[in-house]
């Protein structure tokens, strides 16, 4: 039996952080900040003001600030540790892990806001409408101006489609789409304070709270799902799955004996996969097979010679 093993993916450095990756990095630290306080404001504001859906918004808010600094983090420890021979697959399992502890915290605020939503719709207290609705469009501006200070390095990576910037393309979305989902919850909380000054409804209130619950148990039910199979080294999805399989079985007469295939990172991959073949050919052969799966950052591929008889 002949083994051929593919080792030259044991060095990695595809997390370092490029000029522009680190300019990305500064505004979303920006970010971060901003965020983080404007939800502590809310927070406060809502318990003061006997707004729960000020309360709620504040409380979205966090789930976004902590995801924010998340990929904060995310890019701090990749800079310090893109040499570290430690992580022997790099260090993108960061994210899942802040991810997942983040959404645990988060479920349980969920269920406390949901409780304290329900109460007050049948015993609301008196709600000091002008400064809550003060609050709340001061959030709504902080959202817009978040969403403006990302919105250009998304701009920019969605025309820099390199190796390096993959990962950081997947980072920024992301945090992209936390700030416009904290726009329209703040929105909704203008909304809903605006309707109960002026036109006394004030059971709008503890519905935008429960529905703010809501929304944050989605997400956090959304981040235990996608970080649990990333920290289970779950197999990312059976499509992209039959499309290496494919690949390799339909050249020659190549046949996949073991097929491991799993996430280190958000959108990046690594694979071991061992091939029985009546003709072994050298490893770059194979690995040339898969040149389209841009995804897979370390490959092992073992192939042996079938045995005859």
């Amino acid at each position: 039996m002949k083994h051929n093993h593919d080792m030259e993916h044991l060095r990695h450095e595809h997390f370092y952080l490029t000029a522009k990756d680190k300019k990305s990095e500064r505004r979303v630290f920006i970010v971060v900040g901003i965020t983080t306080l404007m939800m502590l404001l809310e927070i406060a504001g809502g318990l003061i003001f006997n707004s729960m859906a000020l309360l709620a918004d504040g409380w979205h808010m966090s789930t976004h600030a902590g995801a924010l600094g998340i990929t904060a983090f995310a890019y701090f420890f990749a800079r310090k540790n893109a040499r570290n021979q430690d992580y022997s697959f790099g260090t993108g399992k960061v994210n899942a892990l802040g991810g997942f502890t983040s959404a645990v915290m988060l479920g349980m605020i969920a269920i406390l806001v949901a409780a304290d939503s329900v109460y007050r719709l049948y015993a609301p207290k008196p709600i000091d409408f002008n400064e809550a609705i003060a609050v709340a469009f001061l959030g709504l501006i902080v959202n817009i101006l978040s969403v403006w200070l990302l919105r250009e390095d998304d701009h920019h990576h969605h025309h820099d489609h390199g190796h390096e910037d993959h990962h950081h393309d997947h980072n920024l979305k992301a945090a992209y789409l936390h700030v416009i989902a904290d726009a329209f919850t703040s929105l909704l909380a203008v909304f809903a304070l605006t309707m109960g000054k002026f036109f006394g409804f004030i059971w709008m209130d503890a519905v935008i709270g429960i529905i703010g619950s809501c929304v944050i148990a989605q997400w956090s039910y959304g981040l235990l799902k996608t970080t649990s199979r990333i920290l289970l080294d779950q197999t990312p999805d059976k499509e992209t799955e039959q499309k290496i399989r494919a690949a390799i079985e339909n050249d020659s007469d190549n046949k996949i004996a073991d097929f491991h295939l799993w996430n280190i990172a958000p959108g990046r991959m690594s694979a071991i996969i061992s091939i029985v073949t009546d003709q072994p050919r050298p490893v770059e052969y194979y690995k040339n097979l898969l040149k389209d799966f841009t995804e897979i950052d370390h490959l092992t591929i073992e192939v042996n010679k079938c045995r005859s008889g």
